[in-house]
């Protein structure tokens, strides 16, 4: 309804323009004049309908705008964070950096097909960003992935992270400790960095910039200066990376 009624005066404009303003109208040139008006969007009811795609792309247009200083605003937390596992090609013309969660089904249906575009693709820097939002299954699975690297390194990590993608069933501390054992891990040590400080401000750091860039739901992608909001096949994926690529 709002954007309707500004729809509607973006139509009158021009007849108030040509009538001199409202405020300068007698009574009876008002009445006169909303009546010329309504005449006219009867007969021309498609007007409405112009006018209302042009605010449209506008709206496009000006949230674009924000997005895009949001990015720029928050470059060096999104790209070049430390604590964020890099993958793919770490010197890429393109970086994807997703924010995800191991319990959202469309980051699981998204994980081959983003594995899949980086392996085809050779030139894409690939950044994680845990983001734990689906409760506190979501949240173990963060700390436990993040204990990892945090104790392993980067390779450790990947594994655990796979594996995590991969797991059903709830992320309880036995669970937990036969994945740390295979893949070759003490899960105490790990069961310990899980609850330590340093984690936490990991994904602490992780929320406070999804809450800058106005992220609130997994997978969100950003994709050098563009971001996108939830699962995107891979084919539709590549081609903003070409777009990005092309500048």
């Amino acid at each position: 309804m709002r954007r309707f009624a500004l729809a509607l005066s973006l139509c009158l404009m021009p007849f108030a323009t040509l009538a001199g303003g409202l405020g300068e109208m007698t009574p009876a040139e008002k009445e006169a004049f909303h009546a010329e008006v309504r005449q006219y969007l009867l007969d021309n009811p498609e007007v409405i309908v112009e006018v209302m795609q042009v605010l449209q792309d506008r709206e496009a247009q000006t949230n674009q705008q924000a997005e895009v200083a949001m990015l720029q605003t928050n470059s060096a937390a999104i790209f070049k964070d430390p604590a964020s596992w890099v993958g793919g090609n770490p010197d890429g013309s393109v970086t994807i950096v997703e924010f995800m969660d191991y319990r959202c089904g469309y980051c699981r249906k998204a994980y081959a097909e983003v594995e899949d575009l980086i392996r085809a693709d050779g030139d894409i820097r690939f950044v994680v960003k845990e983001f734990p939002i689906l409760g506190d299954d979501s949240l173990i699975s963060s700390k436990f992935a993040i204990a990892m690297r945090m104790l392993h390194g980067d390779d450790a990590y990947k594994a655990a992270h796979d594996a995590l993608i991969d797991l059903r069933g709830s992320p309880d501390a036995e669970t937990l400790g036969r994945l740390a054992a295979d893949l070759g891990y003490d899960g105490a040590d790990v069961a310990a960095m899980m609850e330590s400080a340093e984690v936490m401000a990991v994904i602490q750091a992780n929320h406070d910039l999804a809450g800058a860039l106005k992220i609130t739901g997994t997978p969100t992608f950003v994709i050098n200066g563009t971001l996108l909001r939830g699962y995107l096949p891979e084919a539709d994926m590549q081609k903003i990376v070409d777009q990005e690529r092309a500048g």
